[in-house]
């Protein structure tokens, strides 16, 4: 959804700077969370991609779950392109375990990148938008934040957490022209939510993954996966001079779908 909203931004002729945590450092996932992290070379091809639209690309790591690392990414960001006007958050990953039992490791790294994760981007952010009174601010979070699963206790929490967070945003920002919205999608069709499917699918109820995504396909109202350029389609509309009075809001993308 990261790529997808950059290159909509890109072909609407914003420079990027895009960051991401690689697979260079798995060895610092904590055990039982689910994330896709993409490689150097991944990372590069999509700088590629973007700067071949014609605007500039910076392509950095990045964890949110480290203040000193997010501060980097910032001030890299400002030093190349001038500034932050648009902040597209959507960092994330999740645990599959019950409340009983679960550990308070699996539950802070779960919390930490899912909501701390865009604090710490917003808070450094936002003050230069409300100095040049305009901004834009997008925060990926998930039909899970409004219904539950016994499983998902963690990822519920974390999404609910940054809905609210983006609501205390918008309204810091609404006297300067800065919005803040929250967009939830549903089952979504990248590698990380097949990848979570199929964990269920496997893990949980002992069949394979195609079978589960088959299934949530036809469970789905409009019977399919929502793809990630309808959430960029999304974010770019949030950006647009026209989209000022639309703040505050939680923008469900699901097909109908309640999950």
């Amino acid at each position: 959804m990261g790529r997808a909203m950059a290159l909509a931004f890109a072909r609407a002729g914003a420079d990027i700077s895009i960051g991401s945590l690689l697979a260079d450092k798995e060895n610092m996932k904590v055990g039982g969370e689910l994330s896709f992290l993409p490689g150097r070379d991944e990372l590069q091809a999509a700088r590629g991609e973007i700067e071949r639209l014609g605007v500039r690309c910076l392509a950095l790591g990045l964890d949110v779950t480290e203040t000193e690392s997010v501060q980097a990414f910032c001030d890299t960001t400002i030093a190349e392109l001038g500034k932050i006007d648009i902040l597209a958050n959507a960092a994330g990953i999740t645990a599959e375990h019950a409340i009983s039992g679960h550990s308070e490791a699996l539950w802070r790294k779960v919390m930490s990148v899912n909501v701390d994760g865009a604090f710490r981007t917003i808070r450094l952010a936002l003050p230069g938008m409300i100095e040049r009174k305009w901004g834009r601010i997008i925060n990926i979070a998930s039909t899970a934040a409004s219904v539950g699963a016994a499983t998902s206790g963690a990822y519920c929490a974390s999404k609910a957490a940054l809905v609210g967070l983006s609501r205390c945003v918008a309204l810091e920002g609404a006297p300067y022209g800065v919005t803040c919205n929250a967009i939830s999608p549903g089952w979504t069709d990248t590698n990380f939510g097949r990848d979570w499917m199929s964990d269920i699918a496997v893990v949980q109820e002992k069949r394979s993954g195609e079978e589960y995504i088959a299934d949530a396909e036809q469970a789905n109202p409009q019977g399919r996966l929502i793809q990630v350029e309808e959430v960029a389609a999304l974010a770019l509309y949030l950006c647009r001079e026209e989209a000022l009075a639309m703040t505050m809001q939680d923008l469900t993308l699901s097909g109908g779908s309640l999950w």
